[in-house]
């Protein structure tokens, strides 16, 4: 294409912009280079047959221009800036509360790198934007076509660089605009998905943007372009419009940094747009000047090849779509997470809506709107005479005009301003501020002094919400909002969609169905508590099941119980549960996009769980169980066991023991005792276990990274699982050739190798008491005895009968130990046993509750059992007292009976009696006074 001459419709804006390069610019003829080529962006934009319609994306004036020129045109052809293959979601928009989002989402990723599984691609649609005014237009209208021509959603990232390539980002799938972290839960509703939009039209180059920003004396880029663009434009003519849209798009274009990459993709677009555009022309025969072409103004000025209709340059060659299986629907947006997704100005999506329906109002415009959009009327066709087209005039230089006359300034409407004054006083008081009425003037004042600063006249809703910030909020925000949310809530407030019942997929529709017993709208986003008799209602089992499945799926706020539980072997018969679906509606359209029932669901991610490249033993036993809860197929669970026993033995790190061996605790005590014997899979993976980890106990032992915990876990699973294993045809001698092997060196494994050798029966008790009484009586191994006391501790895992041992090696500690030694060493021993075994100290104060005396009294009297004698204490505990014992000690003649066939018939009533005190001990020192009263006694009975 030839560039236009000098002598076009633009020749005197040229001679201007060039005199003033002259005389402003240091090097005028790079600037007036520039400037000439914007003028001529904006000639050949408006040269072609084909109308350009440029827009920006939610941009109250774009649409009020669109709807303007739909009325007077009215096209037969509506060509749209948006993915192709998500024009089939269009007519579905109907039955949803904008703003929603058109999404594209894939799991199964075919030619794309794996960790950027799950793709998802958003077009976020407000009811204050061209695009949906175009497609209202089109859907409704008899006779119109609407045509997508934008790159396909697989293309978004097949134009995406890999990693390692020039332009790719580090982490995760790079796109046009992506979420960021933002606090409210609203701004999150498009989760992590890619953003698309119509019409991004903002400086890539920061430097100017800091410039413009600036010199308009505003602080976020939405606010300038507000004042400077959208009111100007709001009531502009049809061509003053274009011509100064695409002069912007035009200038953004040229004053960008040069990023090769970013230019190609942009570029590319443009030749993919035209080249589809071409082509459906072709195909439908349909004449260019009943067409209208909706594209971003950046793209508008577009000097690719393929620009035009005329361009006798080739189609560009468009590349096939992957393997990649998509999945389209409609997911609920929020005016906050437009906002997050594309970097505008909190609050400023809500204002454009604000704008966008005043400017309706003054201007008694009726926008365009599908036939049974909810949160809106009914569009009446009676009384809509057909109008006809306005003829085409020539297009005559606006753009001259525009830009020498001064800005137009609005007069200041004080009602609007009182009243807004008074409302944010009035929300502030509800939220704790202690404002007044003189906040209110005060705010009145300031929002028209940062107005005139701001060389405006009429303060916008941006010099509003400075005001208030300024005025009313102090040091400390009392409640949950601060008083600029308080000015977003009175502005229009964030606008939440809803996905209408008939758009939803089949899985949630399916999920409301089920769910319609519980007698609520679940549709709202508000949280519903639901209260569940399963006893009472036979319908009411099968809701909790759903329920219970959809814990498990979504979101942990979305379906929360609050009363009854669902674990192994157990169900609750009364349940209540917080549900909020409609505030989480995303999450329950994208299960949608795995399945069609939420047990088909369940049963993917469960396998894709086990099968995983992290997947480990403990997550493929925690898969087990939630089969078993949630959904009783013995044949997925088995199927799942199965892959645990071959990820167990796949295995070369212990990190999981801990969690193993809780878990396969767990299950094997289900089965036990919900069927004759055990699952196949379950018998395999105890002998498998008993196997490995006798092969990686002595690597363990030695082993730093391997900590206390997971050694301890190792063999509890291993003396817990010793006679189950050996009924199924494991060898003992095993575990005595890995304890033998194990040489640890530090503390607290040496003391879990003394407690396994204890356990085997090679260290007795008594040298295992010498060995811990040679530790304290060192100096120099004193400090490091909690490390000794915590692995006696975890100890408690695979001996469990120590506890009375670890007892009475703490109480020996804290007797023997000098204060300068036992103060600083407790903090020590406190955080040791906090953090190594918070799960087993339980058990060691039970055991000493059950050792130490009950009271206070009681406690100076009292002596320890394995010092009641002198002698060292026996193995397990001292002989019990009470009733029991005082009966068999009175009527001994069972007891010996039985004493005489073990052979043990002398001696039990000694080790029976009670615990001796300092008083049996005198008696049986000097037992003449004894002998003398027992013979009285005995006179006395006979």
């Amino acid at each position: 294409m030839t560039a236009p001459t000098d002598a076009g419709l633009f020749g005197a804006l040229r001679e201007r912009l060039a005199d003033a390069a002259a005389a402003f610019a240091d090097s005028p003829d790079a600037l007036a280079g520039i400037l000439a080529g914007m003028v001529d962006d904006v000639d050949r934009a408006l040269g072609e047959r084909l109308e350009i319609f440029p827009v920006c994306h939610h941009s109250p004036a774009s649409a009020l221009a669109m709807l303007r020129r739909l009325r007077a045109k009215q096209p037969k052809v509506v060509y749209l800036e948006l993915c192709e293959d998500l024009q089939p979601l269009l007519t579905e928009l109907r039955n949803c509360r904008l703003p929603v989002a058109v999404q594209a989402f894939a799991t199964e990723l075919a030619d794309f790198p794996a960790e950027w599984a799950p793709l998802s691609v958003v077009a976020p649609i407000t009811e204050a934007s061209a695009e949906y005014q175009a497609i209202a237009y089109a859907l409704d209208t008899p006779g119109v076509e609407l045509v997508l021509v934008d790159r396909s959603t697989d293309h978004v990232f097949q134009w995406t660089p890999r990693p390692g390539e020039a332009g790719s980002t580090p982490a995760g799938p790079p796109g046009e605009a992506t979420v960021g972290a933002e606090p409210a839960e609203e701004a999150a509703l498009h989760g992590d998905a890619v953003g698309v939009e119509i019409g991004d039209l903002r400086p890539r180059f920061a430097e100017l943007e800091a410039y413009l920003l600036h010199h308009g004396k505003v602080r976020h880029w939405s606010e300038w372009w507000d004042q400077y663009v959208e009111r100007p434009l709001a009531t502009a003519d049809h061509d003053t419009y274009r011509q100064v849209m695409v002069l912007i798009g035009s200038l953004f274009r040229r004053l960008r940094p040069t990023a090769a990459d970013r230019l190609d993709r942009d570029e590319d677009r443009e030749r993919y747009m035209w080249t589809r555009i071409r082509q459906h022309l072709a195909a439908s025969g349909a004449d260019p000047a009943d067409c209208l072409y909706v594209c971003g103004a950046f793209h508008a000025a577009s000097r690719v090849e393929q620009f035009g209709l005329d361009s006798t340059a080739p189609d560009f060659a468009i590349s096939p779509r992957t393997a990649t299986r998509w999945r389209y629907g409609l997911i609920p947006s929020s005016h906050s997470a437009i906002e997050a997704q594309f970097g505008l100005a909190p609050g400023s999506v809500s204002i454009a809506a604000a704008a966008w329906t005043t400017a309706l109002s003054r201007g008694g415009l009726v926008p365009f709107r599908l036939d049974g959009q909810q949160g809106g009327t009914k569009r009446s066709r009676r009384g809509r005479a057909a109008v006809a087209p306005a003829p085409a005039t020539p297009v005559a230089d606006r753009l001259t005009g525009f830009l020498a006359a001064p800005p137009v300034l609005d007069e200041l409407d004080e009602a609007e301003l009182r009243g807004w004054c008074v409302d944010i006083v009035r929300l502030a008081r509800r939220n704790g501020y202690l404002a007044s009425t003189a906040d209110a003037i005060a705010v009145f004042e300031t929002s028209i002094l940062l107005a005139g600063l701001r060389n405006r006249a009429r303060p916008t809703p941006y010099d509003f919400a400075d005001a208030a910030v300024t005025c009313i909020e102090k040091d400390v925000v009392p409640g949950r909002r601060d008083v600029r949310r308080l000015c977003e809530i009175l502005l229009g407030g964030d606008r939440i969609g809803q996905v209408g019942y008939d758009s939803l997929p089949p899985l949630a529709r399916d999920v409301l169905d089920r769910l319609r017993p519980l007698g609520l709208d679940l549709e709202k986003r508000t949280v519903q508590r639901a209260l569940l008799d399963l006893r009472a209602d036979p319908a009411l089992p099968a809701c909790s099941d759903l329920l219970w499945m959809l814990r498990h799926l979504l979101p942990a706020d979305a379906v929360r119980p609050i009363m009854g539980e669902r674990r192994l072997g157990h169900r609750s018969p009364q349940e209540s549960w917080d549900l909020a679906l409609g505030r989480h509606q995303r999450a329950l359209i994208e299960l949608g996009y795995e399945g069609v029932t939420v047990e088909q669901v369940l049963e993917q991610r469960l396998r894709r769980c086990v099968r995983g490249p992290d997947a480990t033993a403990a997550t493929a036993l925690a898969a087990v169980e939630d089969a078993i809860r949630l959904l009783d197929s013995p044949r997925l669970v088995d199927e799942l066991g199965a892959r645990a026993v071959e990820l167990l033995s796949a295995e070369r790190t212990v990190d999981d023991a801990p969690e193993v061996l809780r878990r396969i605790r767990r299950l094997l005590a289900h089965h036990r005792t919900t069927a004759a014997r055990l699952p196949a899979w379950c018998e395999a993976f105890v002998t498998t276990g008993y196997a490995h980890y006798c092969t990686l106990l002595p690597t363990a032992f030695v082993d730093e990274a391997t900590g206390v915990r997971q050694v301890g876990a190792m063999l509890g699973f291993l003396f817990g699982m010793e006679s189950l294993a050996l009924s199924l045809g494991c060898d003992r001698s095993q575990l005595e050739l890995a304890v033998a092997q194990s040489h640890p060196e530090a503390p607290a494994k040496v003391a879990l190798l003394w407690a396994s050798r204890h356990q085997l029966g090679l260290l007795p008790l008594a040298e295992l008491r010498d060995r811990c009484a040679e530790l304290l009586a060192n100096p120099l191994v004193v400090p490091a005895f909690p490390q000794y006391l915590s692995g006696f501790v975890h100890a408690l895992e695979p001996a469990p009968g120590l506890a009375p041992f670890v007892v009475e090696t703490m109480s020996t500690a804290f007797a023997r130990l000098p204060d300068p030694v036992l103060l600083p060493w407790l903090p020590t021993l406190i955080t040791t046993l906090r953090d190594q075994g918070p799960d087993l100290v339980p058990r060691l104060v039970r055991e000493a509750e059950r050792t130490f005396p009950g009271g206070l009294a009681a406690l100076d009297a009292w002596v320890p059992p394995w010092r009641a004698t002198g002698q060292p204490a026996p193995a397990v505990r001292s002989a019990p007292t009470g009733p029991a014992t005082a009966l068999l000690v009175g009527h001994p003649e069972a007891v010996d009976a039985v004493a005489a066939l073990l052979g043990c018939a002398d001696g039990w009533r000694q080790d029976a009696a009670p615990a001796a005190g300092p008083a049996a001990a005198l008696v049986a020192a000097h037992p003449a006074a004894a002998d003398a009263v027992a013979g009285l006694l005995t006179g006395a009975s006979g």
